[in-house]
């Protein structure tokens, strides 16, 4: 706790001030507006907006999408669905579970295409049952979009099921594991 993983997450989405340069890969991220950087972030509290719907809350990470009103919603549909949630779409996240507010979230961070996807302790707050389950989901995704993925978690074996690298973060210094 308090080693700077948020930060740092919130740095690489152009959210907070920083010094320095930013790449993914070769291209520099760091001279980019939030919105260009194509990143999609799920933060820790979700951030969904409670008088939406699922779908709506999906379609709102659509906004700059190249996509006229019926790609965004088929779009948003869709990734609805890869997530399991394609009879949930006219829900309010208050009438979700956990893991369905955390998918609505994944959704809604995919929506946009990005190329790096930031993930924020995203199951902390789920049981054990779920976490597992949504896990095993977020491999898959990664594996069928080839999404590169920074994953921030206090859980080793999350950390092992899901990273390809593992660093440690300690007084605000990433080290390689």
């Amino acid at each position: 706790n308090g080693s700077g993983k948020t930060t740092l997450l919130k740095t690489i989405a152009g959210l907070v001030a920083h010094e320095g340069r930013i790449l993914a890969g070769n291209e520099p991220l760091h001279s980019l507006p939030p919105h260009g950087r194509r990143i999609g972030y799920v933060p820790q509290d979700l951030c969904l907006f409670p008088h939406m719907s699922a779908l709506d809350n999906v379609l709102i990470g659509m906004a700059r999408s190249d996509l006229d009103a019926g790609g965004r919603r088929a779009r948003a549909c869709e990734l609805l669905e890869m997530l399991g949630l394609d009879g949930l779409a006219g829900r309010r996240p208050d009438q979700l579970s956990g893991g369905e507010r955390q998918r609505v979230a994944l959704a809604r961070a995919l929506a946009s295409a990005p190329r790096l996807l930031l993930l924020d302790e995203p199951f902390s707050s789920l049981d054990q049952p779920t976490r597992s389950r949504l896990r095993g989901e977020l491999t898959r995704l990664q594996r069928d979009l080839a999404l590169t993925t920074l994953f921030v978690t206090h859980d080793l074996a999350e950390a092992e099921q899901l990273g390809d690298r593992i660093g440690t973060m300690r007084g605000g210094t990433l080290t390689e594991r």
